[in-house]
This record gives C-alpha cells, sequence and structure tokens, in this order.
C-alpha cells in the first residue's frame, strides 16, 4: 500500500475500505457495521461514526489505528 495516502475523516467509506481493507475490521471493533450498508459509498467517515454516537475521542482513536495499518 502507498504510504502517502492517509485516511481522514472526510473520506467515504468505501474509500477508506479500499484503502485500508483493515479498516473493516477495525470499524466493526467500535460497532460500525455500515461497511456493507448502501450509504458506504457516500456517506462520510465522521458522519458514519456520529450516528453510531461515538465520542470524538473514540473517532480519532479509529483514525489512527485505520492509519496504522496503511
Amino acid at each position: 500500500m502507498d504510504k502517502k495516502i492517509k485516511i481522514t475523516k472526510n473520506m467515504n467509506l468505501a474509500e477508506v475500505i479500499e484503502a485500508c481493507p483493515k479498516a473493516t475490521d477495525i470499524l466493526l471493533e467500535y460497532g460500525l457495521h455500515c461497511i456493507g450498508c448502501a450509504a458506504a459509498s457516500f456517506e462520510n467517515l465522521e458522519d458514519a461514526m456520529k450516528v453510531h454516537g461515538l465520542s470524538k475521542k473514540e473517532m480519532d482513536e479509529i483514525i489512527e489505528k485505520i492509519n496504522k495499518n496503511l
């Protein structure tokens, strides 16, 4: 994987999974089961995490974990 890519909260879920397939497991750990949802192609990571009631701290943790797995 090209290390120049950095996952941000503004990327849609499909982009995140394409850039980092391991992100699926990380998102599932936090209760985000929307990987296969129709919204995954247009909903950004931040919106998905907000919908699931995650805190800013949890959102930052998720993004950090995903970026470490690129």
